[in-house]
């Protein structure tokens, strides 16, 4: 099965020789899974022709908002309404998360609270995971086809799922915690607050819930879908 991975970021300049880019995160999440992986840098308008291009779709995070005026944007939304239609199915995280929300007649906004970092549980059905996160935005009404996967006190939208045409998650389960350690370092100082910062570096090593996502993941991808329309 080929996927497409919609890189809607970069991952920074200091940290990438190290962890690689935000593609080759989820290619080595997903690995052994039996998927193939394409990739197109959307953020710089790199699109697919055909949302058929690929089995399914990957959206990953991004350090901008999906309510920023940028021009891939409503082209990414377009997208994503293009492969719903059609049934060809739809991950999103983090940013890809807010995007396919927004997309399908969601809202995205800011959280009042300020950031969530490092490693924080979540609720998924009667399974707690524990995930490394990087957010402040989040989904404050999710889209009338979505149900929801996964809550945390924090962010109660964490993971919703769409029938079997979408499964977003808020969280990372790409970020291992030498990336969350090179963010704190590199992003976090002078725009999370530093109590958070601490908090994060107290869980360190608390994130082991990854593998349980990607198993989620492979098998959302995976599933049976009885109609595959045209775009």
């Amino acid at each position: 099965m080929r996927i497409g991975i919609l890189k809607c970021g970069v991952a920074p300049d200091d940290l990438r020789d190290r962890h690689g880019d935000y593609d080759t995160m989820f290619e080595r999440l997903l690995a052994g899974r039996g998927f193939t992986f394409g990739s197109w840098h959307v953020e710089e308008m790199e699109f697919p022709d055909d949302v058929h291009e690929a089995d399914g779709w990957l959206l990953t995070g991004s350090k901008h908002g999906v309510y920023d005026d940028l021009p891939f944007i409503p082209k990414l939304e377009q997208f994503v309404r293009r492969a719903y239609l059609a049934h060809v199915p739809l991950v999103g995280i983090c940013f890809g998360h807010q995007l396919i929300a927004q997309a399908l007649g969601g809202r995205v906004l800011k959280h009042g609270d300020g950031w969530a970092v490092g490693a924080h549980d979540y609720a998924f059905g009667g399974t707690t995971l524990t995930l490394n996160c990087w957010h402040q935005d989040q989904v404050a009404e999710a889209p009338a086809d979505a149900q929801l996967a996964a809550a945390s006190p924090f962010c109660p939208n964490a993971a919703l799922i769409y029938g079997d045409r979408a499964f977003t998650v808020q969280a990372h389960p790409e970020f291992s915690d030498g990336f969350i350690d090179g963010l704190i370092e590199h992003r976090g100082a002078g725009l999370v607050p530093e109590e958070l910062l601490d908090q994060a570096r107290a869980r360190r090593g608390d994130a082991d819930g990854g593998a349980a996502v990607a198993d989620r993941i492979a098998a959302f991808l995976k599933q049976p879908r009885a109609m595959r329309g045209a775009a």
